[in-house]
């Protein structure tokens, strides 16, 4: 969080005052670091230094078109799981031939278009995948690039809704049923095999799991060189973590060089799909205290933010940091609950947090650039609120807060 810093007590995103925003932009807002972002992109791309790579950023963590195209020019590939998400990288001038599309339900629709748009490869979780895309490929007269998804049983050690590589998770196709869906793939006359893929889950802060899922991963690429199919790339995933609050995350050169010595004896392409470790920690979510709520059993904080502006603490009981945008003359602090005006038990930002507030005050939620509004919804007829970048003293609004008429565009009254 380098880029959000305290300046005379008043919180600044690189050289300008997050109140400045709030004041032009509203409450509650998402605000990101460019150079953040930037920075962050760099030290996985530049940890390779010549080794043969691609970083391709997943999508998902934050989809807004600004931030795409910032990582589209600094050279970045994407990792996409839908093709609304492929059609956001295109518009963002990214590249579908940099672009990997993962995903257990990719529809028969989404397989054609990306394979229209020259799609780099298909990440293959299903086996009755392969056999659509083979049946698709036919039809168009184009050669699918294909790498399958491995799960190799391996425990990440994170919350079990972002746990990916255990063999009772839903992804990947399972390590011991590999072989014979290469073997099948390398007979399919539409066909091209060109890697692998494993990704184990999200938030690991250790890299123990990253080396014993690549060690699985080597010993299957030996039995595939062994009947004759060899790889191009191998795709290690995501799921490098950040510090939300006391974790001590691997930075991303002592991750990749980690890697890198176990393949040092081998030429392939390395592929990884960060997202989370790129754009955490570039953005925040503001929000206003409109009343304070003290009880006998517990003191309530009622901000403008809610659930539905990030959901990550409702739905993984998640921590993320919340500190106040202005700390000139704080009073006198109490334990609060930060909750939200939704209409749910469960609509909370933060529990237990000792503050100083008063009505009318500003909190940022920290970490809040991953699964903060891309996961947002509009519940409870709430527009979503805006986005805004900054770079030094340049500011920008990338997404302008939806209005309340944009709630219920497309719906009509029955006739």
């Amino acid at each position: 969080m380098d880029a959000f810093t305290y300046q005379a007590n008043k919180l600044y995103v690189e050289n300008i005052a997050v109140e400045t925003l709030v004041e032009r932009y509203g409450s509650p807002c998402y605000i990101y670091s460019k150079t953040a972002l930037m920075q962050r992109f760099q030290a996985f791309d530049q940890a390779f230094g010549a080794r043969p790579h691609l970083i391709c950023y997943a999508v998902k963590a934050n989809s807004n078109l600004a931030l795409l195209n910032v990582l589209a020019q600094l050279g970045s590939g994407f990792d996409i799981v839908s093709l609304g998400e492929l059609k956001r990288v295109l518009a963002a001038g990214g590249q579908a031939n940099k672009t990997v599309f993962s995903g257990v339900g990719k529809r028969a629709d989404e397989i054609r278009s990306a394979l229209e748009l020259g799609i780099k490869c298909f990440n293959v979780e299903v086996s009755a995948e392969l056999d659509r895309i083979n049946h698709i490929a036919g039809e168009l007269g184009v050669i699918a690039p294909v790498s399958f998804r491995v799960n190799p049983d391996v425990d990440a050690k994170t919350h079990p809704y972002i746990s990916t590589g255990l063999k009772e998770n839903k992804f990947g196709i399972e390590i011991h049923q590999a072989l014979l869906e290469y073997q099948r793939a390398a007979a399919m006359p539409n066909i091209k095999i060109v890697g692998i893929d494993c990704h184990i889950g999200s938030q690991l802060t250790d890299i123990a799991p990253f080396l014993a899922a690549l060690e699985k991963l080597l010993a299957l690429v030996e039995q595939l060189s062994a009947v004759g199919i060899d790889l191009e790339h191998i795709d290690l995933g995501g799921g490098l973590g950040i510090c939300y609050n006391q974790e001590q995350a691997p930075e991303p050169a002592e991750y990749i060089q980690a890697l890198l010595s176990r393949l040092a004896n081998s030429n392939y392409t390395v592929l990884l799909e960060p997202g989370r470790a790129i754009v955490g920690n570039a953005g925040i979510l503001v929000t206003r205290v409109e009343y304070l709520k003290p009880t006998e059993h517990k003191n309530f904080a009622i901000v403008d933010a809610a659930m539905n502006d990030l959901i990550r603490p409702s739905l993984y009981s998640a921590w993320q940091n919340i500190i106040p945008v202005d700390k000139t003359g704080a009073g006198d602090e109490r334990v609060w609950d930060i909750v939200g005006p939704v209409c749910e038990t469960g609509d909370f930002l933060g529990k237990n947090r000792t503050l100083a507030l008063k009505p009318g005050d500003l909190l940022a939620i920290c970490s809040a650039g991953a699964y903060g509004f891309s996961m947002s919804s509009q519940y409870n007829s709430r527009p979503r609120v805006a986005e805004i970048m900054v770079q030094d003293d340049k500011v920008q609004l990338i997404r302008a807060r939806e209005t309340i008429e944009q709630l219920w565009l497309g719906e009509q009254l029955m006739v």
